[in-house]
């Protein structure tokens, strides 16, 4: 993975969403930590382009967000806080399919991959089932499933185990501990990241924290007041 953010800043209406940013990201497992409205979110959205820099550049495995967007997003993949609204058909194995038919597989190797990403989750039982009368831990585990389907190299997740009771935030650990793609996490779950390679902290914009887990996550609960 090899994410650089160059001189990198948004802004919304005259308002300050993130400041100029200059980092590189290189490490296997990120984690991104700060109090709501610090940045974190519009900072991870910003790298596979759902959020255009208004200025400086992001880059992703040398892919340019901006102009070359299709290949980014092939390179990246963003799962949202609420994957119910990331789930868009009524049933799971066709919301997985979506993803694929624009790469022009036949239907035999759509139905294939499909059952494989549905195996690889432990949720081949669930291939016909409604979307919505999934459980939390179903839907982050079919979220995952509809992402991954499509091989990207890095998995953005903003928020993965937020109001997840503690049976299914625990599943989606386990099921993030085993996963070989490499993993950028926005959360407020503190001890999803502590094993992480690197914690990024944000805050009104700024990126003012960079380190290892213990480091950043003291910084982070002396700013909250913890």
């Amino acid at each position: 993975m090899d994410i650089h953010f160059e001189e990198t800043s948004v802004r919304y209406e005259g308002r300050t969403a993130l400041e100029p940013l200059n980092v590189r990201l290189t490490e296997r497992r990120i984690g991104v930590i700060g109090l709501n409205g610090s940045g974190k979110t519009t900072f991870a959205r910003l790298i596979n382009g759902l959020v255009k820099p208004s200025s400086g550049k992001v880059s992703v495995n040398g892919f340019d967000t901006v102009k070359e967007s299709e290949a980014v997003r092939t390179e990246a993949g963003f799962i949202f806080q609420n994957p119910q609204n990331q789930i868009i058909l009524p049933i799971l194995k066709e919301d997985i399919a979506l993803g694929l038919k624009r790469k022009k597989l036949s239907a035999a190797e759509i139905e294939t991959a499909v059952a494989a990403v549905l195996t690889r989750f432990g949720i081949p039982h669930l291939a016909d089932r409604r979307t919505h009368e999934l459980s939390g831990g179903e839907l982050q585990l079919s979220a995952f499933a509809s992402v991954l389907v499509t091989q990207p190299k890095i998995l953005i997740l903003d928020e993965p185990t937020n109001q997840l009771d503690l049976l299914n935030r625990n599943l989606v650990e386990r099921t993030m501990a085993g996963m070989d793609e490499n993993l950028i996490v926005i959360t407020h779950d503190l001890a999803l990241v502590e094993n992480f390679d690197r914690v990024l902290l944000f805050s009104k914009g700024r990126l003012i924290g960079d380190g290892t887990p213990d480091a950043v996550i003291t910084q982070y609960r002396s700013l909250a007041g913890a």
